[in-house]
């Protein structure tokens, strides 16, 4: 596969790749898988129904210190891919999925991805899961994406989520669902920096089914210029377990945000807390900065860069 300047940009962007990666990997574009590799471990399978484009991505029982790589890019103008995946990680395995999606509009057509991933972790394994999302362009179309991640942990099995939305995404709508069965375990950070006047919506349900599941959520946001934002997740104890969801978010200039953390329990031994907040940048935080020499819009950089990693 050829990666013209523009390939190599969005893929650095959201995949942290500079060439083609060793091991499991998927390079979608525009519409079509371009670039395809298996492992002994890792299979990758086109799906076979044409009313459901995307991939199978098959990890053997006890793999270990393996990854796989499914990064999405969009280039032209005006297309609207949608793509299901399914993601079967055997028992005892310990991988590493990177995903996500870049975005490169110079049109005045929307551009727009939509991705379904169903994620099984079996008995006892764990996944590390990173999904960025990208958006740039000189064109006035729009970039949207629409992720959704279906999510089903089994018995002592370990799920942990990163994801990002870095800049230049128009319009999004992110779902989340998740069942955690005995001793499973969900980790899931949620970053996400919008501006101009984008708009942002999260919304997860995850159900603690079985004995002694816990998850933890964490939402961090920077809502800038015009921008909105809304954030809602709800945890659902029907066991023995433990639930955390926790949202901080800055805004700034004109911009709108509204969290709302739900907790529903529906056992007695149901542990469920939550906490949101929702405030400016420190007055005192820019003067201790600027005092060490940056300018007013360094010192707001760095704070956020801090806040968001």
């Amino acid at each position: 596969m050829t990666l013209t300047a523009i390939d190599k940009q969005l893929l650095a962007s959201v995949a942290d790749l500079h060439e083609i990666p060793i091991g499991a990997y998927n390079i979608r574009k525009d519409g079509e898988g371009v670039a395809r590799q298996s492992t002994a471990n890792i299979q990758i399978l086109p799906k076979t129904d044409p009313n459901q484009p995307g991939i199978d991505i098959i990890v053997k029982p006890g793999t270990k210190n393996e990854s796989v790589h499914i990064p999405v890019i969009i280039t032209r103008t005006g297309m609207h891919d949608l793509v299901y995946n399914t993601f079967d990680i055997g028992e005892n395995a310990d991988v590493l999925v990177v995903a996500g999606c870049g975005i490169h509009n110079a049109g005045c057509d929307s551009s727009q991805h939509d991705g379904i991933h169903e994620i099984l972790v079996r008995r006892g394994a764990r996944l590390r899961y990173v999904e960025k999302h990208y958006g740039e362009g000189p064109g006035e179309g729009q970039r949207i994406l629409n992720p959704q991640t279906i999510l089903k942990i089994e018995e002592g099995a370990v799920a942990e989520l990163e994801l990002v939305q870095i800049k230049g995404v128009d319009s999004t709508r992110r779902i989340t669902r998740a069942e955690i069965h005995d001793r499973g375990s969900l980790r899931m950070v949620e970053k996400l920096l919008t501006h101009g006047q984008q708009t942002a919506e999260s919304v997860m349900e995850i159900f603690l089914i079985g004995k002694g599941a816990n998850a933890q959520i964490i939402a961090r946001s920077v809502a800038q210029d015009n921008s909105r934002q809304d954030f809602r997740a709800s945890l659902i104890g029907q066991n023995y377990c433990r639930g955390h969801v926790e949202c901080d978010s800055i805004i700034m200039d004109q911009a709108k945000i509204a969290a709302s953390p739900q907790l529903r329990a529906e056992h007695i031994e149901a542990e469920l807390t939550h906490e949101a907040a929702i405030g400016k940048i420190a007055g005192d935080q820019l003067i201790k900065l600027m005092t060490l020499g940056l300018t007013e819009k360094e010192a707001i950089d760095t704070i956020l860069n801090g806040f968001l990693s």
